[in-house]
């Protein structure tokens, strides 16, 4: 077995127990291509404190230039001894270049060498995350600028409330997904900062220009405290929060469709690409990709209570407690990125039966504009709301819809009510007295998609 790079004080090996209890390299190696970029940004850095001749940092990343196309290759795998992927890509880059490898680890810790490499993946993922996001947005668009003005029974407590458009709905989902976009825009922001440099929690003794190899790898500054930034992993809890968020938009979405493409409702229809079929029914076809959705988000969400959980006890500066930061950290952007990836093929690919969404309309949805029609005649709202509760209660005494009450027994209960009442029975009448900022009146829901658009447009 190969030492240790940190055997120096030790007498006796690692238990094989202890050897595979604390293994980390089944997930660890997701930080490959990052920790090679931080290993040949910080080579080219200690070329100003002496460590490298330039022409020997330009040899030590060309060699992990070359470990790099050969581990993607696959002519190269760690070693059952190695304990995680940034001691094996150290290991190969020293039998490579002996000495001079050896060097790579002049003036760092693996906890601020580890702490970049996430920092790093949580930039590209979180890039990843945010443009799968304006698919779906753009998905959610072009479906709600399809319908405007089709009418649908708005639900609360799943009860039928009033009329909204589906673009209406459609245009809601938008709006939570757009929070999320710019949640991990602002996370992204906060992950931009470098720990490089930062040491075990000390900072390194090895004075090099955190500033210029901020910029070679991409991040917008040096972090301010090297204890900070060695000890915390808030940005991987924030990342993992921001999954969570949007896998519970996305779920609750899941929800409805798959309520709403179910035979009592038939208000719409998934796509057979997103479907499957039953092992022993032949006419089954499950929503599947809908129901997994909504599974996967208690998952994320577990993800995030083993982030807090984890981080709750721990005291300052590093403890190996934070190696449990990678899995729940790949999972939870793995299964949004899968889960965003299928929403925006659902929404894209969605059919929607227009008229089942209006059959499905309940006279009663109208009883709101009919208070409000009473308030117009000068009626105190909480008395018309009492009024059209009266009518609503004789309406189902008589087995009737409330559009089928008679004129003459409306004015029995209010005399404020005249001929033209029955011009409120009309989807799109009620749909169009909320053509308020933000209301699901057609021009109003018109603006909403203008808005979404513009951020779209920004946003590319």
């Amino acid at each position: 077995m190969r030492e240790k790079i940190w055997a120096g004080r030790f007498s006796k090996p690692t238990e094989a127990v202890m050897e595979r209890f604390s293994h980390s390299l089944h997930f660890d190696q997701k930080l490959f291509a990052y920790d090679i970029a931080v290993n040949q940004a910080w080579a080219q850095a200690l070329v100003e404190v002496g460590v490298y001749r330039p022409e020997e940092a330009e040899q030590v990343v060309a060699a992990l230039a070359e470990i790099h196309g050969e581990f993607i290759a696959g002519a190269l795998s760690p070693a059952s001894s190695d304990e995680d992927i940034h001691s094996a890509n150290e290991r190969w880059l020293t039998e490579r270049l002996g000495d001079l490898g050896a060097r790579i680890h002049t003036g760092r810790s693996r906890n601020d060498q580890v702490a970049t490499d996430v920092r790093l993946y949580l930039l590209d993922h979180l890039d990843q995350l945010r443009a799968a996001l304006r698919t779906s947005l753009a998905s959610i668009v072009e479906q709600a600028k399809n319908h405007v003005d089709t009418v649908m029974p708005g639900y609360t407590h799943l009860r039928q409330a009033q009329p909204v458009s589906f673009a209406h709905y459609l245009m809601s989902l938008f709006f939570q997904l757009q929070r999320d976009e710019e949640r991990l825009a602002q996370a992204r922001a906060r992950c931009a900062v470098m720990p490089l440099g930062a040491g075990a929690l000390a900072g390194a003794a090895f004075t090099v220009d955190r500033h210029a190899l901020a910029q070679r790898l991409g991040f917008s500054a040096p972090s301010e405290n090297s204890l900070d930034a060695t000890s915390d992993r808030d940005l991987v809890c924030e990342t993992v929060y921001g999954c969570s968020q949007i896998m519970l938009h996305l779920s609750r979405a899941a929800e409805d469709w798959i309520i709403w493409s179910s035979e009592g409702y038939r208000f719409i229809a998934l796509d057979e690409a997103y479907t499957t079929g039953s092992s022993m029914m032949p006419q089954k076809k499950n929503p599947d990709s809908l129901e997994l959705i909504r599974g996967k988000t208690g998952r994320v969400i577990g993800d995030l209570v083993t982030l807090l959980t984890m981080m709750k006890g721990i005291p300052t500066a590093y403890v190996r407690d934070l190696q449990e930061d990678k899995e729940p950290l790949f999972d939870s952007v793995e299964q949004t990125e899968g889960s965003l990836s299928i929403f925006s093929g659902v929404v894209a690919t969605l059919q929607v039966d227009r008229q089942a969404m209006r059959n499905a309309l309940d006279p009663m949805l109208y009883a709101t504009d009919m208070a409000d029609y009473l308030v117009q005649r000068g009626m105190p709202f909480r008395r018309a709301h009492a009024v059209v509760g009266e009518a609503v209660r004789l309406a189902e005494t008589r087995k009737v819809s409330l559009t089928q009450l008679a004129l003459q027994e409306l004015q029995q209960l209010s005399p404020l009510f005249a001929p033209d009442v029955t011009a409120l029975f009309d989807p799109l009448v009620s749909l169009n007295k909320r053509n308020i900022y933000g209301g699901t009146g057609v021009e109003s829901v018109r603006r909403q998609i203008e808005t979404a658009q513009a951020f779209l447009s920004k946003a590319k």
